[in-house]
């Protein structure tokens, strides 16, 4: 799903706090920000009714955190929050934008008036100045499985810039969440993955006997290729909540006002799942997370509003879930436990791309305990 990546926003997190990787500004622009210079991709987000609902009712419902206050909103896209900021009662809000939707943006501020007090700055947020430091820093920051595309770099560096001392975040918190599933496309994958290596054996074949050609000694490397490929790549997913088959563990919680690039570079995480259905199969595990709008602290939201993208029936978002299956799946049945140890890195090739290691154990509740297995997952 390359074109169904999400994110009305810019900035790029290129080295902002330790450990962070320095990306190439002409590169990154060209991998990932032009994506968000497109209205139909804008278009996409703001169809996302879970994700619309929940920025709306944060800042309407929450209006005292907005009221003549300053507010930094980081990757505007098309400038809503930043809108939606001023018609709460915000004083002046900086809408940054990285691309030239930027021009757009203020065509839309224009549109609603709102010139006077909404600022469209193009740039990426780690290198444009604002005149004076903010209440308030909002953002739609979230990528697939939380931290895919790496802008809360940008948004930490925002925070850590430009926030007053008892200023808030939106969001305020956010969580990466993990379970067992079941899914037939496990087995789909497999039979694609056979599929392009019956495919090549007959090519060696055929060039070998047509040209004398012998490319046998790179069944290795694309059988390497081709694995990556169809068996972990993880997937998109909108799950159904009958696929969910054991309890959900939280794998990383983040508190926006205090979370340090470092302190996100790399998940780790160790968890207990119980398996909660009778005679099933474990095809894999879905991750998704939520975020919530708490305010802080010294200065809490009136009214507590989550955006979560778990699996549902009606309100799926354009997030979806990351799906990461395994090849046999294993028989399971309600009582099984799954040790499961976790760790999600940044691709040394991109940043803003994942990979992970699942380590799992299964402990039947007849107390017979599975040797454990390991994969590696790409979040592409």
């Amino acid at each position: 799903m390359g074109s169904h990546q999400k994110g009305e926003h810019g900035g790029s997190s290129n080295g902002s706090g330790g450990g962070a990787v320095v990306v190439d500004k002409g590169v990154d622009f060209a991998q990932y920000f032009c994506t968000y210079a497109f209205l139909y991709h804008q278009k996409e987000m703001l169809s996302d009714r879970v994700r619309m609902d929940a920025y709306f009712n944060a800042i309407f419902e929450n209006k005292h955190h907005f009221n003549g206050k300053t507010v930094l909103d980081v990757g505007t896209g098309s400038g809503i929050l930043a809108i939606w900021s001023a018609q709460a009662g915000a004083r002046k809000v900086y809408a940054v934008e990285a691309t030239k939707m930027s021009e757009h943006a203020r065509t839309i501020v224009k549109a609603h008036n709102l010139q006077d007090v909404v600022e469209v700055l193009e740039g990426s947020v780690e290198d444009v100045t604002l005149p004076e430091k903010v209440d308030v820093i909002i953002s739609e920051w979230m990528g697939y499985f939380l931290l895919r595309e790496s802008m809360f770099d940008s948004v930490i560096c925002a925070r850590d810039r430009w926030l007053k001392p008892g200023g808030v975040m939106y969001p305020s918190h956010a969580r990466m969440w993990m379970a067992p599933i079941r899914s037939g496309l496990g087995d789909q994958k497999k039979s694609d993955y056979d599929g392009a290596m019956d495919d090549w054996s007959a090519f060696l074949e055929d060039t070998k006997e047509h040209y004398g050609f012998d490319m046998s000694v790179l069944t290795k490397p694309f059988s390497e290729e081709q694995r990556k490929y169809y068996l972990q790549t993880s997937l998109w997913q909108n799950l159904h909540p009958h696929q969910v088959i054991g309890t959900a563990a939280i794998i990383k919680e983040i508190d926006c006002l205090t979370a340090t690039v470092n302190d996100i570079l790399k998940v780790t995480s160790n968890s207990i799942s119980s398996i909660t259905l009778e005679n099933t199969r474990l095809s894999g595990f879905g991750g998704w997370f939520d975020v919530h709008f708490r305010g802080s602290k010294v200065n809490p939201a009136q009214q507590e509003i989550e955006l979560t993208t778990a699996p549902s029936i009606n309100n799926g978002t354009h997030w979806g879930q990351q799906v990461f299956l395994l090849h046999p799946h294993i028989d399971i049945s309600e009582g099984d436990d799954l040790s499961l140890s976790f760790t999600m890195n940044r691709s040394k090739e991109n940043h803003r791309l994942m990979e992970v290691e699942l380590e799992c154990e299964v402990k039947r509740s007849s107390g017979k305990q599975l040797p454990p297995f390991r994969n590696k997952f790409y979040i592409e």
